[in-house]
């Protein structure tokens, strides 16, 4: 017989194999019973009846709260006062879902909130999410036993600054309350109202430290890690479009930004010449000068969103299994550096291609590089089109970087803020928190510190400041432990650039990202991603060995086991 209808009639049958195979695959499907049907029918009634029961005393209190609102004090008021109550309540009752709003929201909630309006309140709004969902994290913690301070490890450190904290709350920011400095002569008392400044300044110094443990309950299994990174990903490269959009609007004139201002106002950020997404920035082409928001409040909160997406895009860029994936995060990487350029911010044209660099070299992944050559390759190509089709903005960036560091070195600068404010705090445990917070300001007169660890000194004090220091410190050292647990290949790399990440903040005192968004948040959510790591590396694992070989395994390092890990369920 020939060798060609050998290989023909083995064609056939392989194929009617499969065919065989196809089918009793789909007999294999279970088709539901009635009782099944009927049970899935009454959990669907049972979720609508849920959500009604929560949402129709959310609407009444948040109606008959924003009704009070509306005639002390106006429209302005009531209409954020209702929807925060609804949202707050719907928060609380879906929290897994509140996480996911709650990340959704902090790339663009500075467009939201111009949209909506101009409030101080609405500043807070992404806290709307993430409080309720908190404390229905705390409470199914009690209720299982499950540690809400992870990791463990950094219980000592957290609670004796925690401690440091209070005193100077109680007794700094409690003495300016209760028995205010005096005032000179023919000088008014400032309004202010120092217990809810420190109030205040706490939270924004550690309220975001349970989002660690928040984010760790998250993400369950492997699909979720995956969707999150890439979930991070979309919005990245969704901020960055409407970025270079705001640019774009500007330079054809559609937006005129401050090009007809006069005087200082040409280099001043101003509200009034926003361009549809993110708000005040300066546009004086005239003068050379920009500085855009993107899709933030301010500018500077838009060149460290730029700076940490460097980490993000990067993580993804090398570790993601799938390969479309890989190619969107490195599109997203490049639209990153292309708004570090345009935007006019020199830390973000300085600091994103330096952070590129330090990924590459810490994470190991320069010797890979090789299999990105002809991504990288397309990349490269598409900013040196970029850069040559627009050799001036070049040019420009960096002119405004190196005439800006001839000025002021970034280190000289760091050295007079310590100066200053050792020599101006008032005692050992600070001059009261919230006393340099920005977001304070609200309660009373605050002062510009614009490094990150002067600052905590001035409010704090010196006890304060080493207490934060152990804490970022002991984090640092067992997330480094923890992603070195990794076995997977993909999950260390994403461990890796995670670890570099918060490495870096960690000990970054140039600015004060810890206290702004996005950079506030982003610091403790890569801690919970990394964290989780090993536990979702140990269930793949166990996932593809033999039944025999490792069912009786226990967990490992400082989180608990894998079983114990994923007990918590966090929408109740």
């Amino acid at each position: 017989m020939p060798k060609s209808k050998q290989k023909s009639q083995k064609k056939k049958k392989t194929n009617q194999k499969n065919k065989k195979t196809k089918k009793q695959k789909k007999q294999e499907v279970p088709t539901l019973t009635l009782k099944e049907r009927l049970a899935q029918k009454r959990k669907a009634a049972q979720a609508r009846q849920e959500l009604i029961n929560t949402l129709t005393p959310a609407i009444g209190g948040g109606l008959f709260i924003g009704f009070i609102l509306f005639l002390a004090v106006g429209i302005k008021a009531a209409v954020p006062a209702v929807m925060g109550i609804i949202v707050m309540s719907l928060a609380y009752k879906y929290p897994r879902q509140a996480l996911f709003a709650f990340i959704f929201y902090v790339p663009f909630g500075g467009t939201i909130t111009y949209y909506i309006g101009n409030s101080p309140v609405l500043q807070l709004a992404k806290d709307a999410f993430y409080v309720p969902a908190l404390i229905a994290v705390w409470q199914n913690c009690r209720k299982q036993k499950l540690p809400i301070i992870i990791p463990e490890g950094i219980k000592t450190p957290l609670y004796i600054l925690l401690g440091l904290c209070i005193i100077t709350l109680l007794f700094i920011n409690g003495g300016q309350q209760f028995n205010p400095p005096p005032v000179g002569l023919f000088k008014q008392a400032p309004k202010e109202f120092p217990l809810g400044m420190g109030i205040l300044g706490l939270k924004v110094f550690l309220g975001y430290v349970p989002l660690i443990a928040c984010v760790y309950y998250l993400i369950r299994n492997k699909r979720d890690f995956l969707f999150i990174s890439r979930l991070q990903i979309v919005l990245i490269l969704v901020a960055c479009v409407l970025g270079f959009i705001q640019y774009l609007l500007l330079l054809t004139g559609i937006c005129e930004g401050t090009r007809n201002a006069e005087g200082a106002a040409l280099f001043k950020a101003s509200l009034e010449a926003r361009c549809f997404f993110g708000g005040s920035l300066v546009y004086s082409p005239s003068q050379g000068m920009i500085r855009l928001p993107g899709t933030f409040v301010a500018p500077w909160q838009w060149a460290w969103f730029l700076i940490s997406s460097t980490f993000f895009t990067f993580a993804t860029g090398f570790s993601d299994p799938s390969i479309i994936w890989r190619i969107i995060s490195l599109a997203s990487m490049a639209s990153v550096f292309i708004n570090a350029v345009i935007s006019g911010q020199r830390i973000a044209l300085a600091l994103v291609p330096v952070c590129f660099v330090m990924l590459l070299v810490l994470t190991g992944q320069i010797a890979n590089l090789k299999k990105f050559i002809p991504i990288f390759g397309g990349l490269a190509l598409l900013l040196g089109i970029a850069i040559v089709s627009n050799p001036t903005v070049v040019q420009e960036r960096t002119d405004s970087f190196i005439a800006r560091w001839n000025a002021s070195p970034p280190y000289e600068f760091i050295v007079q803020q310590f100066e200053e404010n050792w020599k101006s705090v008032d005692s050992p445990f600070g001059s009261g928190l919230g006393r340099a917070t920005n977001s304070a300001r609200a309660m009373g007169p605050t002062k510009l510190v614009e490094t990150y660890y002067p600052k905590v000194l001035y409010e704090v004090g010196i006890f304060g400041l080493l207490g934060f220091i152990f804490l970022v410190t002991t984090l640092t050292i067992i997330c480094f432990r923890q992603y070195r647990l990794v076995k997977n290949r993909n999950f260390r790399s994403y461990g890796a650039a995670m670890w570099v990440f918060i490495l870096f903040i960690s000990y970054n005192t140039y600015y004060y990202p810890l206290d702004v968004d996005p950079v506030a948040v982003y610091y403790w959510f890569a801690a919970g991603i990394l964290l989780k790591l090993p536990t979702i590396d140990k269930m793949e694992r166990l996932q593809q060995a033999p039944a025999e070989g490792e069912t009786g395994e226990k967990g490992d390092g400082v989180i608990g086991s894998v079983e114990s890990a994923g007990r918590i369920n966090i929408n109740k």
